[in-house]
């Protein structure tokens, strides 16, 4: 049957996944948390890793889960091979040939609930000020660069600064006070998505911090990210920058 979720549906089930795409991946049978969002994402998680999800598929996406009884009557699936399945998720990208398959083997428990309308993350003062002074001064992150708008949305939340650059090449900003390796995954997720929208590809990368630890610079030029340091009193124009000694 085809699934179309209203709210948010968290699994805790005995399963393997394989994600098919661009890049292949497995995670082995054993008992993990399935959370289905509301917006069509479906993620999965393990007892470890942080917040982090093990595999995922963002959306727009489409979810159709087959029951043991669909699957003994299908001729293209034969359960033979795999004794103990009782569904298999199939979910299925909307805007690429990437899948993601969890086959469920037993359901732990499971809780859908309706979380309403969800304000938004309020940023700290710092952090805001410096997203406002960016998009004011956003000539800072290079010559010829001109401002699209702040709080670009997307279906996983709302990119902090979406810019163009000398060549007409979109840009993603993601704004932190201090720069860590969290803020590099979180911006990697956006061009993930963002980079599936052909109007918008390809979408480049700026991780912008008042300070970027070492690691996490690391990270993002790895990735193709480009850093950019932010010196947070001269934008405000309380310090004089060429009045220093040093």
């Amino acid at each position: 049957m085809n699934v179309r979720v209203i709210c948010v549906r968290l699994v805790i089930a005995e399963c393997s996944v394989d994600y098919e795409g661009r890049l292949n991946a497995h995670l082995p049978r054993a008992t993990r948390l399935v959370m289905v969002k509301n917006d069509g994402s479906v993620l999965i998680h393990s007892d470890g890793g942080s917040y982090k999800p093990l595999n995922w598929m963002s959306p727009p996406a489409t979810m159709h889960i087959a029951d043991r009884e669909e699957l003994e009557d299908s001729s293209t699936f034969d359960l033979a091979d795999d004794p103990d399945l009782q569904q298999l998720w199939r979910v299925q990208a909307a805007k690429s040939d990437d899948l993601l398959k969890i086959r469920v083997y037993s359901v732990v428990g499971e809780l859908s609930h309706d979380l309403g309308v969800d304000p938004g993350l309020i940023k700290d003062g710092v952090e805001a000020d410096l997203q406002r002074l960016l998009a004011e001064q956003i000539e800072r992150l290079g010559a010829g660069y001109t401002l699209v708008r702040r709080e670009y949305p997307t279906a996983i939340g709302p990119v902090d600064i979406m810019a163009k650059d000398a060549n007409g090449v979109s840009i993603a900003v993601e704004l932190k006070r201090v720069g860590d390796i969290d803020g590099v995954e979180q911006l990697t997720r956006y061009l993930e998505l963002l980079n599936r929208d052909p109007l918008l590809a390809p979408v480049k990368g700026v991780y912008a911090a008042q300070k970027i630890k070492p690691q996490a610079r690391t990270l993002a030029e790895d990735r193709g990210i480009r850093c950019v340091s932010l010196d947070y009193d001269a934008m405000r124009g309380v310090d004089d920058v060429e009045a220093r000694l040093f």
